[in-house]
Order: structure tokens, then C-alpha cells, then sequence
């Protein structure tokens, strides 16, 4: 997997993040949800997707979070940041998600999509007290179970394309395709002629046809 960003870097970019929503949700008085949405579409989410370091590591959750409403268009009163002794559940919902966003390089709405900010936050017990990694494969869990469909699925549904008809178009067998879909075989080893030749077909890139969560059965 490659990730947007050095993992000497992670940490800080969590804490940013975990900071930002402690912030919004105590001082600001947004409501979790609501203030995700203004990161979504501040622009501010797709900055933190593709590493840029003026966000994960060049200002303070606080001072990310003024970005976001500046972004979002949004103006609100500055404040004097009051900081908790302890580690409230915002702070870890934003603190985990950097984690697994990072992990497993899906977009923040991507992530939201399939399994929504308040799910996460109902994930706070027990798996605050848990390694990362547990966390990780529990949203992995709830990803794939909200999002049964691979995206060569997905991709070759969205082109009208039986499984035959891509196979006879791709030259990609038709069993591969099927073992494909249906997470017997995994697409991320797949040769890169096929990858090339189904992406060529569904009008999409190569990088669109792989799975960023991966099917625990797998190997």
C-alpha cells in the first residue's frame, strides 16, 4: 500500500485531526456530524488525503479547524481553545480516522459513505482502549459489509457489461473475472495486462479496479 504521506508524520496528523473535532464539537458547538460534512466540503479532507503538509503537520487542530470554516464559507466567532485533561471521544473519532484514512488511502468520504462519523463514534467503546489495529479491522468489517460489490463490479455494472461480454472484450478470462467479484481471487495481484485491459473496457484507470480494504479470506 502506498500512503499519501511518511508514517513519521502520522501521529501529528492524527492529533491535528483528533484536536479539530474536540474543538468544533466544545467550543465551536458543532455537532460532530454537521462539522464533518463542512470537512468534506471545505476541501480541506481531500488536502489532508493527498499529504499536504500545510494541513497534517503545518498547523494546530485548533487552527485547522478555522481553515475548514474558512473553506467551507463559514464564519464564526474566534474563541479561546479550552483544553481537556483528558482525551474526549471527538478527539479519538478524529485521532482514529486520520489512522485509517491513512492506512488504507480511501477518501474521507468514502470512508463516510459506507460507514458514517457517528458509527465510528459508537466505536469508541471498547476499541479506545484497544490497539489501532483492532479499530482498523473493525472498520474494515463495517466497510465491506456496507460495500458488498468489488469495484470491478461495480465499474463494469456502471458500463452495462455482463461478466461474458467483459471477458470477450478484455480477453481477461471469464472465470478470473468471477472469482474477481466475488473475493475468490485477490484484484490487487492481479497481472497488470489484465488490470490495463478491464480498465481500458470500463473507461477508468487501472488504480480504480483495486480494493483499498481488503477481504480478510484472501491471502
Amino acid at each position: 500500500m502506498i500512503h499519501a504521506y511518511d508514517k513519521s508524520y502520522l501521529e501529528k496528523a492524527r492529533t491535528a485531526l483528533g484536536r479539530m473535532f474536540d474543538f468544533a464539537v466544545y467550543d465551536l458547538q458543532y455537532d460532530i456530524s454537521e462539522f464533518f460534512k463542512l470537512f468534506l466540503s471545505s476541501g480541506i479532507a481531500s488536502r489532508f488525503e493527498r499529504g499536504d503538509y500545510g494541513v497534517i503537520v503545518g498547523v494546530s487542530g485548533v487552527e485547522l479547524a478555522y481553515l475548514v470554516l474558512e473553506f467551507a464559507g463559514t464564519w464564526k466567532e474566534r474563541v479561546k481553545p479550552r483544553y481537556s485533561i483528558d482525551r474526549s471521544e471527538e478527539f479519538w473519532v478524529g485521532w482514529a480516522l486520520a489512522y485509517y484514512q491513512w492506512m488504507t488511502s480511501l477518501s474521507f468520504t468514502d470512508i463516510e459513505h459506507y460507514v458514517s462519523i457517528q458509527t465510528i463514534m459508537g466505536l469508541y467503546s471498547p476499541y479506545h482502549e484497544m490497539d489501532i489495529r483492532h479499530f482498523c479491522d473493525k472498520m474494515n468489517e463495517l466497510y465491506l459489509v456496507a460495500k458488498p460489490e468489488t469495484n470491478l463490479k461495480i465499474y463494469r455494472k456502471r458500463a452495462n457489461l455482463s461478466q461474458k461480454k467483459l471477458a470477450e472484450q478484455s480477453n481477461v478470462p471469464f472465470r478470473t473475472i468471477q472469482q474477481y467479484e466475488q473475493r475468490q481471487k485477490n484484484i490487487n495481484r492481479a497481472h497488470a495486462e489484465n488490470l490495463v485491459s478491464l480498465a481500458r473496457i470500463l473507461c477508468c484507470d487501472a488504480e480504480d479496479l483495486l480494493e483499498k480494504v481488503p477481504c480478510s479470506t484472501l491471502g
